[in-house]
């Protein structure tokens, strides 16, 4: 893992540095930028390679993306290395909601316009943030989870609490369990930075002290499906579905290796975020917002609705369905498309 974290970046870095080279958007008018956030999770690398295709399509100039690796101060050097190369549109994910505000307030006064993709900041100036409801994440997966298991612990491997995405799912799941299932003993696996390390380690020791464990909600299978697979695969825990000693997991993200997990029974279900969109209407947004368009609540012409989430905050709020094994095959959802 720890090799992995090395080299994926840079190998995933040069790839899209290719991509753009060989073909990159050389339409007129202004210049973009794009913080790639890591490069390690099959989510991002997926979303990364939309935001390229999306630009060509819609005729954006990007400049080479920059990968932040989940570091605060990686992302603000990379934004101002954005600025001053003559951006004047940045697209990022403040996995620091809190923060963001340097990277905004560099933005502004560049006089360049910010759209946040996936993370919502705590605070503007921001254009708008193409996201989905992180809350109905957490609480998609305790319906599931409440629905499929009638007594028993369940646990939840955390994204960081320093992210909103993180504490929402956190809360969306937390809030279900207390009120809709009593019988459920809720336990928690925190994480720093979504470590997959963290996640394994934490569902090791959690396992010696709850054998009987009897469902999981993953935050991100970007990060954490693989560690918890290879985990509960070491202490002979991984059971398919249907078999005695199952353990109920559901996931969050829409990766293609969830997806092959369902159709195993690895895994029971996950919440597909759209990478593909975050993409595309983070392009879309930025591109109007450079041209001087504002953005104002309700709903949009993609089946979504713009929420104002807090004071001066607008979020795009797309649609994020759940993946069983009933509908995995479905050809919509951009896991099936890759």
């Amino acid at each position: 893992m720890k090799m992995l974290k090395k080299t994926a970046p840079i190998l995933g870095a040069a790839l899209l540095a290719t991509m753009i080279g060989a073909g990159g958007a050389k339409a007129d008018g202004e210049k973009v930028a794009v913080d790639l956030t890591t490069l390690t999770s099959p989510f991002w690398t997926s979303y990364n390679r939309y935001i390229v295709e999306e630009a060509k399509k819609q005729g954006v100039e990007l400049l080479e993306p920059f990968n932040s690796e989940f570091d605060t101060a990686k992302q603000i050097t990379g934004v101002q290395n954005a600025l001053s190369l003559g951006a004047k549109g940045i697209i990022f994910s403040p996995f620091e909601s809190a923060a963001a505000g340097s990277v905004l307030k560099a933005a502004e006064k560049a006089g360049a316009k910010v759209v946040a993709v996936d993370v919502a900041p705590d605070n503007g100036p921001v254009a708008i943030v193409v996201r989905a409801n992180n809350l109905a994440y957490g609480e998609k997966a305790c319906k599931f989870i409440g629905d499929n298991v009638k007594e028993g612990p369940v646990v939840q491997i955390m994204g960081d609490q320093a992210s909103i995405n993180g504490r929402d799912r956190g809360n969306g799941f937390r809030e279900c369990i207390t009120k809709n299932y009593p019988k459920l003993k809720l336990l928690e696996i925190p994480t720093k930075a979504w470590s997959g390390e963290d996640a394994a380690a934490g569902l090791d020791a959690l396992l010696n002290a709850q054998p009987d464990l009897k469902a999981i909600y993953m935050h991100a299978g970007g990060v954490f499906l693989a560690p918890t697979l290879q985990t509960l695969k070491r202490k002979n825990m991984l059971k398919p579905a249907g078999e005695e000693g199952h353990i109920v997991i559901v996931s969050n993200d829409g990766i293609p290796q969830e997806f092959d997990a369902i159709r195993k029974g690895e895994i029971d279900a996950t919440v597909s975020q759209p990478a593909d969109l975050y993409a595309k209407y983070g392009i879309q947004y930025l591109k109007d917002a450079i041209n001087g368009k504002t953005f104002a609540p309700g709903p949009t012409d993609h089946d979504s609705n713009i929420v104002e989430v807090r004071p001066g905050v607008l979020e795009d709020q797309l649609a994020a369905p759940l993946v069983t094994k009933e509908n995995v095959d479905d050809k919509a959802f951009w896991g099936n498309q890759l």
